[in-house]
């Protein structure tokens, strides 16, 4: 990469990274359960609201307590649980429609990152009738707040009940891309285990490793704060202490409480200081290839991190160290090997693999660009990379 295009990528960022006192972030109120979500929207007088999660959670029975609680409290409701995995245009679409149809005023999201992305850009496209998602990507182009949006999440590992993003397919071209605006901040979380109790093992593995992706990368990064960093910090140790646990033993209430707490603090610490690479990447391979954003974090975060090389030694001991991976006495050219060795480690307990097997060598190269495209000015990595240097990313996991 030329001088100058590196001089413009880092002026970039400084001048985002001297804007964080300034920005109008704010964390979601914290609810305990699905009483009190309906008590909320009761007392701000929402007639109608749309739940929006997926197939398989409204078939598992996730929302009967909820759907139970609202009609309770006098509060009708409409479902629209056909989400995908990465959820698309059509996607927001179609929920926008139904939303609008029954005069709801207000959104309940039930899912992982998806439901609550795709609940998001409908929101976004009620605030804005006139502009498309594709016309809100990228950075503060939302503009008007949102109906009330409420998170529940049911797995440990996206954040998005943080976030100021919403990441959304193109349904026609398969571009992934990100609307970034602080009114997709949801007015509500809900930090429930009860929600993820039943998770399966190969969800709560990849979802708490997206969680701990979220950490190591806003820690590791140009533009923490001293409150990401220990947000970071203490997500970290969360989830190399939990995520064995609930893998192991899916119903443990504490450490299943617990990775929700991981997931939420490593929300709280990419959103105000980004994240890197790693989702760059994984962004690319879900847009081409419909690949599980944690499942793909998971696999991806081992190697690039080896890519940054001992740039990173000193943020990796810090995360190693505090995360009770190794001692204090540990040499920093020894801690970042060690740590990143405790991922693969991790990894491989929960049988997560090293390789992507979807990956096309002749896709390689349109692979790269987009996620150089989405990662270059705006992601404070340690280590900057062009299109041609990240391409060796997708052939050392492409399987």
């Amino acid at each position: 990469m030329n001088c100058f295009k590196k001089l413009y990528y880092r002026t970039y960022q400084s001048c985002f990274y001297c804007m964080i006192p300034f920005m109008p972030y704010r964390e979601p109120k914290i609810l305990k359960n699905n009483g009190e979500v309906a008590k909320v929207l009761a007392d701000e007088k929402c007639q109608r609201v749309m739940i929006v999660t997926d197939e398989n959670i409204n078939q598992l029975g996730l929302c009967e307590s909820l759907k139970r609680e609202l009609t309770r409290n006098g509060i009708e409701y409409i479902i629209y649980d056909h989400t995908v995995a990465n959820p698309t245009t059509d996607n927001v679409e179609e929920a926008l429609t139904l939303f609008k149809d029954h005069g709801c005023s207000a959104l309940i999201a039930v899912g992982g990152g998806s439901p609550m992305d795709c609940a998001k850009a409908v929101g976004a496209r009620y605030a804005n009738p006139k502009k498309d998602c594709n016309q809100m990507k990228g950075l503060l182009h939302v503009h008007h707040k949102l109906p009330t949006l409420v998170a529940i999440p049911t797995t440990a590992g996206t954040g998005s009940e943080t976030t100021l993003a919403a990441v959304i397919v193109d349904s026609k071209t398969r571009h992934k891309y990100a609307i970034n605006d602080f009114h997709l901040i949801p007015n509500y979380a809900v930090l429930d285990y009860k929600y993820t109790i039943n998770l399966p093992k190969h969800i709560t593995s990849t979802t708490g490793m997206d969680a701990l992706t979220h950490a190591v990368e806003s820690f590791i990064g140009r533009s923490t704060t001293r409150k990401t960093r220990q947000e970071a910090l203490e997500a970290t140790k969360l989830i190399f202490a939990n995520l064995p646990v609930v893998y192991n033993e899916p119903t443990n209430k504490e450490a299943r409480q617990n990775m929700l707490e991981a997931s939420y603090l490593a929300g709280l610490a990419f959103t105000k200081s980004y994240v890197g690479y790693v989702h760059a990447i994984a962004h690319s391979l879900g847009g081409k290839y419909d690949i599980p954003h944690g499942y793909a974090n998971a696999i991806i975060l081992p190697y690039v991190l080896k890519m940054y090389g001992g740039k990173i030694n000193k943020k990796l001991y810090q995360l190693g160290v505090y995360a009770n991976l190794f001692s204090k006495d540990t040499p920093l050219s020894e801690a970042g090997p060690l740590f990143i060795k405790a991922i693969e480690e991790l990894n491989a307990s929960m049988d997560i693999p090293t390789k992507i097997k979807e990956i096309k060598e002749e896709d390689i190269s349109e692979l790269s660009k987009t996620a150089i495209k989405e990662a270059n000015p705006l992601y404070p990595v340690p280590v900057l990379k062009d299109a041609q240097q990240l391409s060796e990313i997708y052939y050392q996991i492409k399987e």
